[in-house]
């Protein structure tokens, strides 16, 4: 994107900042699965009008308190491939968090929850063969028999942290063999659970995927894998504080 990056230690501080000047729109623990969502941005400014990098860039951070990204939180979940459209263009920015990577699936997410749907899943821009991501989280699968974890091995996805730790997790913590590699269109056969990983989504389990005038119904329709249950509560507990964390993975804010 042809941006300068901001230094680590000026991020962490910046978002301690900001966490501190908003504590009291943190959402209380235990509410329904709320939380204070932590959005930094690095936007082009100045005074130029042409298709060209900016010569100056604005780092700021905005919180917000949230609930879940998908209504109704841990629970089974519609979705549509779209094998009209893609997310990104093979070979571009598709692994890049820029607001460009969005734009394009807008329309189409308006006119799929219209539908009933919950989230629109696009398939590799080069070959449509393989499953890529959501218009707004990573995608993961558990294989039948072996519980092994798959997520897509791909260019064009995002390499999410929510992404990062489920894999962690899933290995670490609950003795899971993991892999990131190719998840066919026509094999979803092979897997027992499946659904949507990422920041705000935490995870958002499957209870179908409809792909042409096939609908795949994975787990159930009305509960919850027991896979996906146990990383959702394994990650969630980390994240308020109830089972300890992974070295370097919380970061105090201090009350100073």
């Amino acid at each position: 994107m042809a941006m300068p990056e901001v230094p680590v230690e000026e991020f962490v501080r910046a978002c301690k900042e900001v966490v501190k000047a908003n504590r009291d729109y943190v959402p209380p623990y235990g509410h329904n699965g709320a939380a204070m969502f932590i959005r930094p941005m690095l936007l082009g400014i100045g005074d130029h009008i042409q298709v060209s990098a900016a010569e100056e860039y604005l780092f700021t951070i905005y919180v917000s308190p949230v609930g879940p990204l998908y209504k109704g939180g841990l629970v089974p979940h519609n979705y549509i491939i779209d094998h009209d459209h893609d997310r990104v263009a093979a070979d571009g920015t598709g692994n890049i968090k820029a607001t460009a990577n969005y734009a394009s699936t807008l329309s189409t997410a308006k006119q799929i929850r219209e539908a009933g749907y919950d989230d629109v899943l696009y398939l590799d821009p080069a070959t449509h063969t393989k499953v890529d991501e959501f218009s707004s989280a990573n995608f993961f699968a558990i294989e039948k028999d072996t519980n092994k974890f798959v997520t897509p091995k791909s260019d064009t996805v995002l390499p999410s942290i929510t992404k990062k730790s489920l894999l962690w997790l899933a290995e670490n913590r609950l003795g899971l063999e993991v892999e990131e590699g190719d998840i066919k269109v026509d094999e979803f056969d092979k897997y027992a659970e499946a659904g949507a990983m990422g920041n705000a989504a935490i995870i958002s389990p499957a209870a179908s995927v409809t792909y042409k005038d096939n609908r795949h119904v994975f787990y159930s329709e009305t509960e919850v894998g027991p896979v996906s249950q146990a990383l959702y509560k394994e990650l969630t507990a980390i994240q308020f504080g109830e089972v300890e964390a992974p070295e370097g993975w919380i970061v105090d804010v201090d009350e100073d």
